[in-house]
This record gives C-alpha cells, structure tokens and sequence, in this order.
C-alpha cells in the first residue's frame, strides 16, 4: 500500500483547467462543500450543478417522462430538480453549449462509501459515468461511514488533493472513470493508498416490510439482512479495513469475456 500524502499549501490551482462537480446527495450536501474545497486545490474555474433534493441510490436513472428545472443558485452553481444523471447533461448539453467544456468532473463527496456491489446503485459512480461517456475525465469520491458518528469529511479534504494533482498529471484511459473511497478514520491514522479491484458483500436475504399508514394505505420499506464476512483480499472492501484509501477504475463495458466463447460454442 503506498503512502498517503495529505494536501499541501505549495499546491496550487492548474491554469485553464475547468472542473464540474456534481453529486447524488443534493446542492446542499455537506459532502459537496468539502468537494468544492477539494477542487479548488487544483483548479480556479469551478462549476457545480446537483440535485436539487438527494438522489442516493438513483444509479444511472435520467428523466424522460417528466420535464426538468433549473434554479440558478450564484454564477457558477446550479441546482436541477432530477437525477444526477441529468445534472451531467444539462451542464454538458445545455451550461456549456457555446462554451469551453470541462476538463474534468468530480463527483461526491458521497456521505457512505460505494464500494463493491454499491457502484451499481449509486448516484455518485452514474454521475462520474455520464461525464465519461461525455468525453471527460471523470472521479467518484466516498467517504465511508461505518459507525454513528459525525462523518469525517477532514479525511477525504486532507488527501484528495493529492492524489487528484497525481491522476490529473498523469492520466487515465478516456474509457475508464476513477472511483476513489477513504476510510472512517482521522486523516492522520490513514494507512496508504492502493489500487484494488471492487470487493464483493452478501447481501444476505432481501425483504420488503409492509406497514400501514393513518389513512390505512399500506407503503413499504426495501431492505436486507446483511451478513459479514471477511472481504477478500486486494479489494476495496479490504483496503477500508484496513484504514487505506482504495483506488478503482472503473469501466462501461459490461461484457463478460471469458463466457463468450462458451456461448458462441453453445449457441452454434
């Protein structure tokens, strides 16, 4: 695991870059403003257009059947009443239309981590993936949260900075997005930096619980029975355990390719 380096006052904003953030927990999350602090190390030309309300579990969703608004909150902060998704289009297709586009997009500061089987639920990986499939750069950032206790956003504002100057200097696949989670611990005890694969959990048994409402209508709550086990080794569910920073790239295509030629042979 390499060691972690907390943000430095040498650092300095890179001329001409332009970041766009966005989020799934909403223009007034706590997790954005720390986002924004982040962004700031590194560039002088920041934008932001989020949910206008959270949209935590929305995953890649975007609004077809319902129209969207926008609500102008200073210069170059936007609220939209939709997905994160959304958010990422109109600012592409719409804030910047007859303007520079962004050079990179962050999205989070998510409160809880996406971690394993979580990046197929999440707001903050579709957000970073509608920005890929725009063409930019794009990083998810969590910050994981594992016990009832104030959320410890000083950790992912001490060590971002850092390890966005090295992504941004070095780059990355135009295919792939970064999905970058830090560890439920004070930015000092952090113990690395590493790059693992996503883990993976046992969700254990799903259930729906109906109740009944004042009016006798029933609603319901979705939910499960986690069970814990040990995470494998070398994943970003270990990393965490471990009090590391996991580092993940990320990519669209979906296709298993070990089972293409079983099924090529069987479908012959």
């Amino acid at each position: 695991m390499a060691k972690a380096k907390t943000a430095s006052s040498k650092l300095k904003p890179i001329k001409g870059l332009r970041v766009l953030l966005s989020n799934d927990d909403g223009i007034n999350a706590p997790g954005l403003k720390t986002l924004e602090k982040i962004a700031r190390t590194i560039s002088d030309d920041v934008w932001i257009v989020a949910p206008e309300q959270e949209q935590s579990g929305a995953s890649h969703s975007l609004s077809l059947h319902d129209p969207l608004r926008m609500r102008k909150v200073s210069k170059q902060k936007f609220a939209v009443k939709g997905t994160p998704t959304d958010c990422v289009l109109m600012a592409v297709n719409h804030i910047f239309k007859d303007q520079k586009k962004p050079d990179l997009l962050l999205s989070g500061v998510n409160r809880h981590g996406n971690l394993a089987e979580d990046v197929t639920y999440s707001g903050t990986i579709a957000a970073a993936m509608e920005g890929l499939l725009a063409g930019i750069p794009s990083v998810a950032m969590s910050q994981l949260l594992t016990r009832p206790h104030p959320c410890k956003w000083a950790t992912a504002e001490a060590h971002a900075p850092a390890l966005l100057r090295k992504l941004v200097d070095g780059g990355w696949p135009s295919n792939v997005l970064i999905n970058i989670n830090f560890p439920d611990v004070v930015a000092e005890k952090v113990t690395g930096v590493e790059v693992c694969k996503l883990g993976h959990r046992d969700l254990g048994d799903m259930f729906v619980d109906e109740r009944v409402d004042a009016r006798e209508q029933p609603y319901y709550w979705i939910g499960y029975r986690q069970v814990m086990s040990p995470p494998a080794p070398k994943t970003d569910l270990a990393v965490m355990d471990a009090g590391g920073i996991s580092v993940t790239p990320l990519h669209i295509n979906l296709t298993h390719q070990p089972t293409m030629a079983k099924l090529t042979k069987l479908l012959a």
